[in-house]
């Protein structure tokens, strides 16, 4: 057995219906799937319904489960709630909500504009709060017993990072209210916990992050004492766990799953410091070139 294999009882989750948001990929991918295993019944969201789609069927065959492709931008309250309806209309009810959905630029903060940094903002400290706003005030007015919510923040929530100084300062803000509602929710029967992953290289979110051989130069597995990245699995049997009844004691948590990367040297991203300013000319354009594609 390692650390690749999945971790619970396969009944785990039966009976449960979970909401994803950024759920169409990457590590919102790998914690669906594996929830579906566990018998949950799962609602994937994002912008990119196409792919939403592609996901859902790929995944149903693989689990014999069920997933539910729905587009919602969750920058808006109003889609969130029609997508909460949906839901409700699928699944007649909704246990966990898992609050993915995230954007990022690694970039001086000088270079960026207001608009940037504003997009980063909305996906995820707005986005995240219109989520929780919608589906808690569900489960407070229906009178439901229990319900788990699950944010993904990250280590410099805390320590905060240079270059990547948006999603720095929405993560504190999502980490702030899981500690926060974790209090004053509990009387209600909703646990509120968040996860903090280190470095697990997606396809597309690293393309865009470490675009070029940047990923190469800034090997962020040799910044983690384990010296290696994170697996998919390894963190989708966290999130499982932190949704499934195992953890109804765990409330106001968040758990870092990062092989000490952050004791070791604080702020995610500060190793950029060594990049010319010529080289960040040469990032930017990498960026728009495939942002134009």
């Amino acid at each position: 057995m390692n650390f690749s294999q999945k971790m619970l009882r396969d009944d785990a989750l039966q009976g449960k219906v979970i909401v994803v948001t950024g759920g169409g990929s990457g590590l919102g991918k790998a914690m669906t799937q594996y929830f579906m295993e566990l018998g949950a019944k799962v609602a994937i969201t994002s912008r990119d319904l196409d792919k939403l789609k592609n996901t859902a069927v790929e995944l149903e065959s693989l689990t014999g489960g069920s997933c539910l492709p729905l587009q919602c931008d969750v920058r808006h309250y109003e889609a969130v709630e029609k997508m909460l309806e949906e839901v409700l209309k699928a699944f007649g009810k909704v246990d966990v909500l898992l609050n993915n959905a995230a954007g990022n630029f690694i970039s001086p903060t000088e270079r960026l504009s207001a608009n940037a940094f504003d997009t980063v903002i909305d996906i995820v400290l707005k986005g995240t709060k219109n989520c929780t706003l919608a589906f808690g005030k569900h489960w407070i007015d229906s009178k439901q017993t229990s319900a788990t919510i699950l944010n993904i923040v990250t280590t410099y929530a805390w320590t905060g990072s240079a270059y990547v100084v948006p999603s720095a300062t929405a993560k504190a803000g999502v980490l702030a209210m899981t500690r926060s509602l974790a209090v004053e929710w509990a009387k209600y029967g909703i646990r509120t916990n968040a996860i903090a992953p280190g470095p697990f290289p997606t396809k597309g979110a690293w393309d865009r992050l470490l675009p070029g051989d940047l990923a190469q130069k800034f090997d962020l597995a040799q910044k983690v004492p384990l010296k290696r990245v994170g697996d998919h699995q390894e963190l989708a049997n966290l999130a499982a766990y932190l949704v499934s009844d195992f953890s109804a004691y765990i409330n106001g948590e968040v758990i870092v799953i990062d092989g000490g990367e952050w004791l070791k040297g604080a702020g995610q991203f500060n190793i950029l410091e060594a990049i010319p300013e010529e080289l960040w000319d040469q990032l930017e354009a990498i960026i728009k070139a495939k942002k134009n594609k």
